[in-house]
């Protein structure tokens, strides 16, 4: 048991590293928590020949709970009044964001590396996504998942990343008897959630035995076995769950304050760590060019789509440039989308790697940039000041919460 304890001391000391990297660097901890993951496991097994031990089931165990949570918790921050008033706008830049890098990656894989007709499809399912857990982790970081701008992009990734688990089940997932019974229980739950949850809370909860974080956990938990259950993946029901209970358990903000310090105090670390420590270095060294081919051909249909979208409802320049960066991040399910490539026979082990660390990739070079260069810093919360506007150049006043 003592080997269980010291490595679960060695990622939570990385972790520590890392929170102070992003503290020192002024980046997300999400980030630099990938980055340490991934030069941890070089350094380790460069001079230790060891690894992190990352496959082992404990550790899988705490990474996909940190990665439902915090799916859930992304869900929960969307605003049901600001999606119904700018479901336009996040639909239009969502559905662009999926559209563009799928078809344009899936070509660039088929036409420049010469994949397979269903690698180069999984290729462009895999390279589609936005980053639910990134962004939503920056949004939180920052403060601007407080701000109208922050839930129209959370809503946006939201409307990507339903479109590229669409793709996934329609171009690959086998439609059994269990998928059907599947969506149906899933629907059902969703359906029942928004009713049952507050009246359920009302009368039990507000106890020191936080009754309202186990109850939620439970239909998580439920629902992600369901969803493996039927070929699919744990995390999928969690971003739904968290939308539908949005009006309710999204408005609770103690509960949400509990929930995150569970979820980023211990979960996450090792979710964002793991997620790092499976970059091969050795694949980027043996095939360094089809790696530039498909990390360069995410990020520039999604240049090509998301930003004229921005501007056709009008955001400035600094805004429709950070939201463009952030919908290029991949992470989650563009790591799920590798897998299950990999799992079912549909890619090799060379191009399940040249994938990871493109969506790993993506996940850390657009953020870096947005925050470095575009971030719109009048848009943040904080004590009332008088800032540049945007667009005009004159001086306005933000009041912040």
């Amino acid at each position: 048991m003592y080997e269980v304890w010291g490595i679960a001391a060695l990622w939570l000391g990385l972790a520590l590293v890392a929170t102070l990297l992003s503290i020192w660097f002024r980046i997300a901890t999400a980030l630099s928590e990938i980055v340490v993951g991934t030069v941890a496991q070089l350094l380790i097994g460069a001079f230790l020949a060891a690894s992190l031990g990352a496959d082992q089931p404990w550790i899988q165990f705490l990474s996909g709970t940190g990665a439902i949570v915090l799916t859930f918790l992304a869900g929960a921050e969307l605003d049901p009044g600001v999606f119904k008033a700018k479901w336009k706008e996040a639909s239009a830049i969502g559905l662009v964001s999926f559209g563009a890098p799928f078809l344009g990656c899936a070509a660039a894989a088929y036409y420049l590396l010469g994949w397979a007709v269903r690698a180069s499809w999984l290729a462009g399912v895999a390279l589609s996504t936005t980053s639910v857990a990134v962004v939503y982790a920056v949004m939180l970081e920052l403060g601007l998942n407080k701000t109208d701008f922050g839930k129209a992009v959370l809503a946006a990734c939201f409307i990507t990343d339903l479109g590229t688990v669409i793709a996934l089940g329609l171009l690959f997932a086998p439609f059994t008897v269990r998928t059907v019974v599947f969506a149906v229980v899933a629907a059902l739950v969703f359906a029942a959630l928004p009713y049952l949850t507050p009246r359920f809370f009302r009368k039990y909860g507000g106890r020191p035995s936080e009754l309202e974080a186990k109850y939620l956990l439970l239909f998580l938990f439920g629902l992600g076995a369901l969803a493996g259950w039927a070929g699919s993946e744990a995390v999928l029901p969690a971003y739904v769950v968290g939308m539908v209970l949005a009006g309710t358990v999204g408005r609770d903000h103690a509960l949400i304050r509990r929930l995150r310090t569970l979820t980023f105090g211990l979960l996450t670390p090792f979710y964002f760590i793991r997620a790092g420590s499976y970059v091969s270095v050795p694949a980027i060294l043996a095939a360094p060019a089809a790696l530039l081919v498909l990390f360069l051909t995410k990020m520039a249909t999604k240049l090509v789509g998301v930003y004229p979208a921005t501007k056709a409802f009008r955001y400035a320049q600094k805004e429709g440039m950070y939201t463009t960066l952030l919908m290029s991040t991949g992470l989650t399910f563009g790591s799920i989308s590798a897998l299950f490539g990999l799992t079912h026979g549909i890619i090799d082990k060379g191009q399940y790697s040249l994938l990871i660390v493109a969506v790993i990739g993506s996940a850390v070079v657009p953020t870096l940039i947005a925050n470095a260069f575009f971030l719109p810093r009048y848009l943040l919360p904080g004590p009332a000041a008088v800032r540049e506007a945007p667009a005009t150049g004159k001086l306005r006043e933000d009041t912040g919460e």
